[in-house]
Parts: structure tokens; sequence; C-alpha cells
């Protein structure tokens, strides 16, 4: 009964180590590349939303 407990503890803290791993190792990295095309995609939005002042050029 006590060998059945410790597989089980075993495989509850394997499942956890699993779990924190796959949700928090290179999670920085990612969100802050995420971050700068977030923000590069915007500038560029605000960029083509600008209106442009066009002269007439005589020829």
């Amino acid at each position: 009964m006590f060998l059945i407990l410790l597989e089980a503890l075993g495989a509850g803290c394997i499942l956890v180590l699993i779990v924190w791993w796959t949700m928090f190792s290179g999670r920085s990295e990612t969100e802050a590349q995420h971050q700068a095309a977030l923000d590069q995609a915007a500038a560029d939005s605000a960029k083509d939303a600008t209106p442009t002042i066009h002269t007439e050029r005589e020829h």
C-alpha cells in the first residue's frame, strides 16, 4: 500500500513539474518579442493612417 502511495505522489510531483515548466519556461523572452511586434505594428498602422499633404507641381 505504501509503495502505491509513494508512486502516486511521485507521479503527481512529475505532473506538477511538467505543468510548471511548460507554463513559465522561457515566457519572458516570448512576451517581450510579442510586445515588440505589437508596438511595431501599432507604429506602422499609425504611420499609414497619417494623412499626407500633396502639393500640386507645375509641369
